[in-house]
């Protein structure tokens, strides 16, 4: 398969096995194969997945962006990526949605940092990886990729609740209930406070942030983040 047809074929693959392996065909394999059994095919699946999609989207042709890219652009990503890097390391430490071997649960009584924001702070942290990605490197191949990512995680957020509510009913909607989906939505109703950040969030993200935008030069032969101002 040539061409850019094989990234959004490769990326719907990817993204397609996810969702089956770990919703309706989670609880059959489980039943035949076992846990480990599961996590042995999901692994591989992902990993052949995720191969194809890479080596699709290197054999790629380069093609003419969808729109101009300008700094005022770039800058728009830049902050936003910030505040996703904020997400992803705060959701890191004491996230209630981190799967719990014993099936149990708990939350805090009150929403804090990135929990205030939203309840998925790292799958939306993603999101928004692949919405600057889109937004500054608007080209067929990037953009399949990226709305791959995209997909999966807003749609896996929205999966994983139904799933929590399942697993965790008395937990998992009390949970819900201080928190929100959409990002800062809580705030906006009155039933979160914006605040309380820890150094592992506001810190770690900076260092992260900064790592991340910098490694564009040596890895992808262009500047990104403000490395392209300084």
């Amino acid at each position: 398969m040539e061409g850019t047809t094989a990234v959004p074929i490769a990326a719907a693959a990817f993204v397609g096995t996810h969702f089956l392996l770990s919703h309706p065909l989670r609880r059959p394999i489980v039943r035949r194969l076992g846990e480990t059994g599961f996590l042995g095919i999901y692994s591989l699946v992902a990993i052949a997945t995720l191969g194809w999609l890479v080596v699709a989207y290197r054999a790629a042709p380069a093609t003419a962006p969808l729109w101009p890219v300008n700094d005022v652009l770039w800058a728009a990503a830049t902050i936003v990526m910030l505040v996703a890097s904020v997400l992803l390391m705060g959701s890191l430490v004491r996230n209630p949605a981190t799967p719990n071997p014993t099936g149990t649960g708990t939350a805090p009584d009150t929403a804090s940092g990135v929990y205030a924001i939203t309840r998925h702070p790292m799958l939306w942290s993603f999101a928004l990886w692949g919405l600057c990605h889109i937004a500054v490197y608007p080209v067929a191949a990037n953009i399949a990729v990226a709305g791959a990512i995209i997909v999966l995680s807003l749609v896996g957020a929205a999966l994983q609740d139904r799933k929590k509510e399942q697993l965790l009913p008395e937990m998992w909607p009390a949970w819900e209930s201080r928190t929100s989906y959409w990002p800062f939505a809580a705030i906006a109703q009155g039933r979160a406070r914006l605040g309380a950040f820890g150094m592992h969030e506001l810190l770690g993200g900076l260092v992260v942030w900064l790592a991340a935008t910098w490694a564009h030069l040596p890895l992808a032969g262009w500047a990104a983040g403000i490395w392209r101002w300084v």
